[in-house]
């Protein structure tokens, strides 16, 4: 992460602030203010910390290497097909997360939240790694937000019905290209395998002594989670609004590996990093999909759709429903997708007036909108039903075939 912190300051893209600044409200207001990456050398004087390392698709393009217009396109052709190394074993101290930087963000979160680490799993042969919020009990143990039915549920599932607990590693502070993988939906087990592509294809990984692997990072936790549970919650989750309380997890933390003067990073929730992280890994699940039925030149999931229920689809379209393909398509690989934009090859996907003005002016309602009654829509849209039920819209804002010459825009050469 530090030598990304370097190139990020290259590029005119960190902001530094060398006073003392709060770990509770202040830190995370000030992120809120910029999509540059915001540096804090003095965190009441528990150490530095980061946060907004990738608040933009500009500065995700830099992590990755790609440049930002061809990041979908690029990672649509990943095949997981990286290797990872062996990097030794890592010491452990004594965990004292009490001593640690860790935020609370915003007023009525439940206290301090780990909001960037990586839980890494293994059981009966099968790696996971994975981004769960964990809230901070005590220097010890955090209460996690383990979604059911994701990979870590399922690990922990299996071993707890062998009587067995689960051991886990956690990092802070992880170069992004491990963050992405570990946030991106890939073949059971794939995720450092991806990372290490991302990487230029080859990781090392580090053993910790309850041979859980690691990548390289500031902070390294281990530890274990077994069957008792607890209060997790309220915590500001991807649209801005709380998540209630639930019962999650308890994980008991066993020891703690640091560099030297750890950089702590915190991912601001509801923020754009966070909505970069949540919303640009389906970006590529969604290409495929949407190539399988017509020609595809670009998807975008926006930030002002919370990064996660709103995509753009840029498409050339061959017959005239294929923009309703399209829609369905997309639907169908992000199940979470809430409303789908279709927009021909002469508007802007990442312009939201320019997208607003296809709607405007190509859109006619009766024809051109799809309604989907009772489908599964996203946990974390605050227009959910119990059930979790929701209502999508498809609306096909590209031009009638063989009537272009209606919507030619004047420019000049």
């Amino acid at each position: 992460m530090r030598r990304f912190i370097e190139a990020m300051r290259e590029a005119g893209k960190v902001v530094d602030f060398e006073e003392p600044i709060s770990t509770v409200y202040e830190a995370p207001k000030i992120a809120s203010t910029t999509d540059d990456l915001v540096f804090f050398h003095d965190l009441e004087g528990m150490g530095r910390g980061v946060m907004n390392v990738t608040a933009s698709r500009s500065s995700l393009a830099l992590a990755l290497g790609i440049p930002e217009r061809e990041v979908v396109h690029r990672l649509a052709e990943k095949n997981y097909a990286g290797r990872t190394t062996d990097g030794g074993s890592l010491s452990m101290q004594a965990p004292a997360l009490t001593e640690l930087p860790v935020m609370k963000h915003y007023p009525l979160d439940a206290g301090r939240y780990l909001t960037s680490a990586v839980v890494y799993s293994a059981y009966g042969g099968t790696e996971n790694a994975s981004i769960h919020r964990m809230l901070v009990l005590d220097d010890d143990h955090l209460a996690a937000r383990i979604v059911e039915g994701r990979h870590t549920h399922n690990l922990l599932s299996q071993a707890l019905s062998e009587g067995e607990s689960l051991p886990v590693a956690i990092t802070i502070g992880t170069h992004p290209a491990v963050t992405f993988a570990s946030c991106t939906r890939v073949p059971e087990g794939k995720e450092m395998m991806y990372a290490a592509e991302l990487l230029g294809g080859e990781m090392p990984l580090y053993e910790c002594p309850n041979g859980i692997r690691v990548p390289d990072a500031e902070i390294v936790l281990e530890g274990y989670i077994g069957g008792e549970t607890t209060d997790e919650g309220p915590f500001v989750d991807i649209t801005g609004t709380y998540d209630p309380v639930r019962q999650g997890p308890v994980i008991t933390i066993t020891g703690m590996h640091t560099k030297p003067d750890p950089i702590f990073h915190g991912i601001l929730p509801g923020g754009n990093e966070h909505k970069i992280l949540m919303g640009m890994p389906y970006e590529p699940k969604i290409f495929r999909a949407v190539a399988g039925v017509t020609r595809v030149r670009n998807v975008v999931l926006t930030t002002g759709g919370a990064g996660y229920l709103h995509a753009v689809i840029q498409v050339k379209k061959s017959t005239q429903g294929d923009a309703k393909n399209a829609i369905m398509a997309a639907f169908a690989a992000h199940t979470s997708l809430k409303h789908v934009v279709v927009i021909d090859e002469d508007i802007d996907p990442f312009d939201m007036e320019d997208v607003e003005y296809a709607v405007a002016t190509r859109v006619r309602a009766d024809r051109d909108v799809m309604i989907i009654e009772g489908v599964r829509g996203s946990s974390l849209d605050p227009c959910r039903t119990g059930d979790g039920v929701n209502v999508k819209m498809g609306i096909d804002a590209t031009m009638v075939m063989g009537e272009e010459e209606k919507f030619i825009r004047a420019q000049w050469d």
